[in-house]
């Protein structure tokens, strides 16, 4: 999977808090794109860990170690965040599952909400 191409504006539900998911094929990949989406501030946080995926790919059953990101953010920048993945990923079609955040910490989520920045206008 290469070449990035911009992802198309996503239809999401509305929810305060949101977990959203992707992945990259190198550790240095996947510490760069945290770096920079939490240096713009659309995420509180970034956890990086190895996984070993399988898929269906192009006709065929891949197998690969790749690195998940997992962004701690508001639901309201769920657009930004998912188009800027677009921008910044090397795969064809990156994963980005987002999953809302039914319960937390009331300390923690409103760290997240002070940790980013407020949604641009369209």
């Amino acid at each position: 999977m290469t070449s990035a191409n911009p992802m198309p504006d996503p239809v999401l539900p509305v929810t305060p808090y949101a977990v959203l998911t992707t992945t990259a094929d190198s550790e240095a990949g996947a510490a760069e794109l945290a770096d920079r989406v939490i240096g713009e501030r659309l995420a509180a946080c970034a956890q990086v860990y190895p996984v070993r995926s399988v898929y269906r790919w192009q006709g065929a059953v891949e197998r690969a170690t790749e690195w998940r990101i997992d962004f701690k953010t508001r639901g309201e920048l769920l657009p930004e965040l998912t188009a800027r993945i677009g921008e910044l990923h090397d795969y064809d079609t990156p994963e980005v599952v987002a999953v809302p955040v039914v319960a937390g910490s009331p300390a923690y989520l409103e760290w997240v909400t002070e940790q980013t920045r407020e949604a641009q206008a369209p």
